[in-house]
Order: C-alpha cells, then sequence, then structure tokens
C-alpha cells in the first residue's frame, strides 16, 4: 500500500491517524461519532451515533424515514446489512391504474415505502455495538432539541429543496414538511440555528425501545394515521412486518484486490460487473482517452444489465451472481470498441443520501449509507415527529413483466451502496460515494483512482469525475481536462460540462495500513465533509 504515502499536488491531503476515525459530508455528525469512539464505544457505535446525526444535521439527504445498509468488518469476517424496506402489502400495479396512474410519481404517499433506518441501527447495535443504545443516539438527540448552525453547502441545497417543493407540492398532506423545515416561510440560511422538537422527541423513543416503537408502538401508530387520512398504502401492519436483513457481501477480484458490495436488491453489482469487464484491459495512465472511454463503456453495459435484471433477489429470473460470471464479462467486453455505443442488455447465463465510514484501533471498520431518496425524500412529513417519509418506490417499475414490477411487499432497486476494500485476508478500508445513479459510477472511479493510479485516499476523491447519464450522453466536471473531453467527443461521447459539482457524488475512504494499523482518510471536497479523528 505505498499510494498511502504518496503526496499528491492538491490543496489538501489525506488525514492520518492510529486510535480511531470518521470521514462523513457533515463536521457535527462525524464529531459525534468521534466522541462515542472516545467514550469507549467502538466503529459500529461510532456509525450509529453519526448516522442519526446525519439526520439531523444533514436532513437535505436522510431521515429517520429512510433506509439503510451496511458493510461491517469485525472478528475478521466482513458482514452485510440491508436495511431497505419493502412496499407496503396493499400497493399493487393494479391498484395505481385503478387510480389513474401510469407512472409511480416521486412525491406523495403512493412512492412511500417502509423505513428501515430505525431498525437498522438497532439491529448493528445489538449485533456488534458495545455502548448502550441509548448513550449512541444521545448526540443526535441533543442537536435535534438545540439546534445547530447550517453550513454552507447544506444550506444551498436546503434552499433548493423549498424553492422546488414551494412549486411543486400542493396537497394538505405536504403542509407538515414546510412547517418542519421552512418554518420561517423560508429555508434556514447559512448560520442560523434549526431544531425540531418533535425530531428529538423520535429519537429518543427510538433509543428507548431500541426501535420498537417505530414498528410497534404509538410512531407507528402515527405514521398509519397520517396515511389513512390521505389515503396512502402504508400500514403498521407493514412497518411490524420489517425485519432487515443480514446478507453475505458479493464482490469480485480486480487486480489482487476484493471490492466488496451489498448484493441485490442494491446496485452495487452495477460496479462489480463493470469492473468485471475491465480488468481485462491493460490499463497504465489516469489521464488518458483511452482510460476514460473504456470506464465510460464499461459502465454504461454494466448500467444496461443491471437497470434490467436487477432487483429483489427473489424476483430475478436468475442467480444474480451470474452477472459477475468471468465467461459473461468476456463476451460484453467484446462490445467495447474505439467508438461510444449505444448499451443494451445481454443475457447472462441463467441459473440525496449520505455516506460515512468510521474506524477504531481495535481493527473494526463500517461502511455505511443511508437516504430518504431525491433529498427530502416523498415531501411527506409525519405530524409532530420529524420523520420525513422516502420515496424509494418511486423505483419500481409499473410494467408487470419487469423484474422490478411493483408488488406489495416487495423491496425495489436500490441505489444507496456502501462499498468495502479487502487484499488477501486483510482489510483495507470501507469507501463510498453517494449520489443515487452515481454512485456504482464514484465507486469505480475511486476503486480505479486507489488500484491502478495508486492515488492517496483524498486525492482519489479530489479527482475529476464523469457520469455517464443515458445513451451517449457523459458529464463532467468543469475541472475535467478539456482536452481529453475533447477527443472524448470524436469517438462519439456527447460530453457535457455540468457546473453543479452536487451531480458527481460525495464520498468518504478510510484505509488502513496492515503493517502499522495507521489510518489514512480522505472526504468529500464537493461538500462540508470533514474528518474527525484521534
Amino acid at each position: 500500500m505505498d499510494y498511502l504515502y504518496q503526496p499528491y499536488t492538491t490543496n489538501r491531503v489525506s488525514t492520518v491517524a492510529h486510535k480511531g476515525m470518521v470521514a462523513t459530508s457533515q463536521p457535527l455528525a462525524s464529531q459525534a461519532g468521534l466522541d462515542i469512539l472516545k467514550q469507549g464505544g467502538n466503529a459500529i457505535d461510532a456509525a450509529i451515533a453519526t448516522a442519526a446525526t446525519l439526520t439531523v444535521v444533514e436532513p437535505t439527504s436522510n431521515g429517520i424515514g429512510g433506509d439503510a445498509f451496511a458493510l461491517v468488518w469485525t472478528k475478521n469476517k466482513l458482514y452485510g446489512l440491508n436495511g431497505s424496506g419493502h412496499a407496503p402489502s396493499s400497493l399493487s400495479i393494479q391498484e395505481l391504474k385503478k387510480r389513474g396512474y401510469d407512472e409511480i410519481p416521486k412525491f406523495g404517499f403512493v412512492p412511500v415505502t417502509v423505513p428501515g433506518v430505525p431498525g437498522a441501527w438497532a439491529e448493528l447495535s445489538k449485533r456488534f455495538g458495545k455502548l448502550p443504545f441509548k448513550d449512541v443516539l444521545a448526540p443526535a438527540i441533543q442537536y435535534a432539541k438545540e439546534g445547530f448552525p447550517i453550513s454552507p453547502v447544506l444550506g444551498k441545497f436546503w434552499n433548493s429543496a423549498v424553492e422546488k417543493y414551494k412549486e411543486t407540492l400542493k396537497g394538505e398532506e405536504f403542509q407538515h414538511w414546510f412547517d418542519t423545515f421552512s418554518p420561517n416561510g423560508r429555508a434556514p440560511r447559512v448560520g442560523e440555528h434549526w431544531s425540531s422538537q418533535g425530531h428529538a422527541d423520535t429519537l429518543r423513543k427510538i433509543a428507548d425501545t431500541k426501535a420498537e416503537d417505530f414498528y410497534h408502538g404509538e410512531l407507528a401508530d402515527k405514521i398509519e394515521q397520517f396515511s389513512i387520512k390521505h389515503e396512502g398504502f402504508i400500514r403498521k401492519e407493514d412497518l411490524q412486518n420489517y425485519q432487515p436483513e443480514w446478507v453475505d457481501p458479493i464482490s469480485v477480484n480486480y487486480r489482487g484486490y476484493d471490492v466488496w458490495e451489498i448484493p441485490p436488491n442494491g446496485q452495487g453489482i452495477v460496479a462489480l460487473s463493470a469492473l468485471n469487464l475491465l480488468k481485462g484491459f491493460k490499463i497504465e495512465e489516469k489521464e488518458a482517452v483511452d482510460t476514460y472511454h473504456k470506464q465510460i463503456e464499461a459502465m454504461k453495459l454494466a448500467f444496461a444489465d443491471g437497470q434490467k435484471f436487477v432487483a429483489e433477489p427473489s424476483h430475478m429470473e436468475f442467480d444474480y451472481q451470474n452477472l459477475l460470471d468471468d465467461q459473461y464479462a468476456s463476451e460484453r467486453r467484446k462490445l467495447i470498441s474505439e467508438k461510444a455505443l449505444t448499451p443494451e442488455p445481454g443475457q447472462p447465463p441463467k441459473g440525496g443520501t449520505v455516506y460515512l465510514a468510521t474506524a477504531d484501533e481495535e481493527g473494526n471498520m463500517v461502511s455505511f449509507i443511508q437516504s430518504n431518496y431525491m433529498g427530502f425524500g416523498s415531501g411527506l412529513v409525519v405530524p409532530g415527529t420529524g420523520i420525513a417519509l422516502q420515496n424509494r418506490g418511486h423505483n419500481f417499475s409499473l410494467d408487470e413483466n419487469h423484474a422490478n414490477a411493483l408488488a406489495g411487499n416487495k423491496r425495489s432497486y436500490h441505489t444507496i451502496i456502501p462499498g468495502f476494500l479487502t487484499k488477501g485476508d486483510d482489510p483495507v478500508g470501507p469507501f463510498g460515494v453517494m449520489g443515487g445513479f452515481m454512485q456504482p459510477q464514484g465507486h469505480l472511479q475511486v476503486a480505479m483512482n486507489t488500484i491502478d493510479f495508486h492515488l492517496n485516499p483524498q486525492a482519489a476523491l479530489d479527482a475529476p469525475r464523469w457520469q455517464w447519464m443515458e445513451n451517449k450522453t457523459v458529464w463532467v466536471e468543469p475541472s475535467f481536462p478539456s482536452h481529453v473531453a475533447e477527443a472524448l467527443a470524436r469517438k462519439g461521447h456527447k460530453i457535457e460540462v455540468q457546473l453543479e459539482t452536487g451531480a458527481f457524488g460525495r464520498g468518504q475512504i478510510i484505509w488502513r495500513d496492515k503493517h502499522t494499523g495507521t489510518l489514512f482518510g480522505g472526504t468529500e471536497s464537493r461538500t462540508d465533509g470533514t474528518i474527525s479523528a484521534y
């Protein structure tokens, strides 16, 4: 891992520490996680504390009413937790068509699925935590009750959401969102304080009952009552039937490193599929036209397969591992030529988000991600609770023949994905890049920046990014090399410079040096990202 020590000509360098590290997009949240480590908690406790605090200090991207996934390295093994919720049992394609829908809306009760976040926190704490669950959630409760000042990037996205929702959300059911997040008729400004007593009370009930109240008690009753009042689908029974699922992580070996993801219903397999294609090419230079061209083409092919085939595993027509079959990758690789292609799915052999990373001196490491989807989610806040409900159901298809077709008690194709890197039997560490369908593309770019191009964690995140959008359209950041962009255009790519850096995801990395135990962290320069360490 010599790349950990290599200097890089950016304004920021990797953070280095030994006892503990927390990397995420909000300074207050990362500090909350570090405080838990210093109180004797482990990396799992720190991840939960950070995640809970993020629902308060970055509500533009996540909340109590969202979903979560985690990869946990502990006791010399990698564990996976799928904390995504299912569609309400009464929700169906037939019912939506009866109501006049020809597509699933983004806002309101139709796309609301069961929140998995509180259950995921409690499950992680129960299995691997050291401190009492109440202690771990205490920082988040304090911030919700006492308030906190708005940071610059947070303020920007909060204001954009309020202005958008003023134009979009017109029904009575959305008023509680405005009461909660724009109580003065506008978004809180940078430097102003915002608090939510309802959010604090909800977090306290979750803490006191280890999330039981959310799925079986008073909070579940309030969610049901709100849903019934506005002809929604979710009911208390749907909440009672929810349980996070422990899963076996999936991986591909890429040039001697194992890159790990959560299996479907998440889209982590898309990143692995693309890496599986790229490992068949000799790639030597980062800022080369051919390198970017092959990355983009591999990503297109992987997405084409993912968007056709990936769903909840029980609804896929074949074993999802078949998408990672080496022979299949060899056949798909032949489609990558010197010109940009319009991707089509193959036929495999039959058979708004926050990310955080934590590590402690015992060797535990956590890759954790949670989201309400599309920023604030459905635009619905359960009255008096601060619970912003997610709109993850928007990802379902209304095509009855599609693997991801809407059905009651089914989990949708999911965009949020945590990543983890190992080499042999040794953990390298957690990494992730949040941001909708940018996430597998960010994972690919960060993994290759590390493995192929030997960039240290901060440099791997700071490097200019690209994002394939559809057909031959590729967005690039303003800092992307112009001569490379022009050469890619000559290969048939439709290159568009995107001024909004938020479109390219926000990532975090923690690598551990196996020889010294030293931690090396990188955090996102495109947001209010920070690393707390000691």
